[in-house]
């Protein structure tokens, strides 16, 4: 029967300098570049967190943080334009601040469970 070592018979030829920079070199490759917005997409989020915070509608809210884009959903409770952020109430009735600059994407939810 054949035993493959797998990755461990290849760890001998790799320095430890070699190695670093081969993980910070896969770490920038996979890190993700925050869009930019034009003024028609922050114009029209501003439409739709005063539309939804009229209306007492939930919110699915995309933004950029730690290099990584992440959702949340929720209500909007208040529009800190002092600190530039949103401060959300989310479903399990928690509070969640987001930077007004780190925003994507807002969008109508049409179903919550």
């Amino acid at each position: 029967m054949i035993r493959d070592r797998g990755n461990i018979k290849w760890q001998g030829m790799f320095l430890p300098e070699h190695v670093k920079l081969l993980r910070e070199y896969d770490r920038e490759n996979k890190k993700k570049i925050k869009p930019e917005l034009d003024e028609q997409q922050l114009e029209l989020m501003q439409e739709t967190i005063c539309d939804a915070m009229e209306n007492n509608l939930y919110l699915c809210f995309t933004y950029f943080q730690n290099d990584d884009f992440r959702l949340m959903i929720g209500k909007v409770h208040y529009v800190d334009q002092f600190r530039g952020e949103l401060r959300i109430m989310d479903k399990q009735n928690e509070l969640q601040k987001i930077k007004l600059n780190d925003l994507i994407n807002v969008s109508y939810l049409l179903e919550i469970k």
